[in-house]
């Protein structure tokens, strides 16, 4: 009998916290989301250097590479969310305010046409659309393979939106 109770109050601990975990998120409004490519990139171990300018790429195990358009309406937002790797994004059009709960103030950063910027993936972070026209944003994911590309997060202490 103990055995049971103690598997039920297990049971109802795991329920109640994934309850609670769907109720603090904050999901997206206004956003249509359109795969463009998605492929597995094996171990790489990348280092290109041109004159002063140079990039490195290490990964150790299969990722997963995604290209995605994210459209936005006016007043839409991704809501609060992490990735498990990092991301490449593009504005194509429009103008998005980000707000990265690894800043301590949580201050808006905004980014228009023509702004590239990388979003390192392991942060709660959210983008909205604060203009009067649809944004487009072009993202490329690399992420473990097999991973969630997308982590509902709720709103953190430190940014009251």
């Amino acid at each position: 009998m103990r055995r049971l109770f103690t598997l039920a109050t297990g049971v109802a601990l795991v329920a109640s916290i994934v309850v609670v975990a769907q109720v603090s998120a904050t999901p997206a409004v206004g956003l249509t989301s359109k795969t463009l490519a998605t492929g597995t990139l094996p171990p790489v171990n990348l280092h290109v250097k041109n004159g002063g300018w140079q990039v490195k790429l290490q990964t150790k195990e299969d990722s997963t590479v995604t290209v995605v358009e994210n459209d936005v309406d006016p007043g839409g937002s991704f809501g609060w969310h992490s990735h498990p790797g990092p991301s490449l994004i593009v504005v194509k059009s429009g103008t998005l305010t980000f707000y990265d709960s690894d800043d301590p103030t949580c201050s808006p950063v905004v980014h228009t046409a023509g702004d590239a910027f990388i979003d390192a993936g392991t942060d709660t972070h959210i983008g909205f659309n604060k203009g009067s026209t649809e944004a487009v944003v072009i993202v490329t994911r690399i992420i473990p393979e097999g991973a969630n590309p997308r982590i509902d997060e709720p709103e953190p202490a430190n940014c009251h939106i």
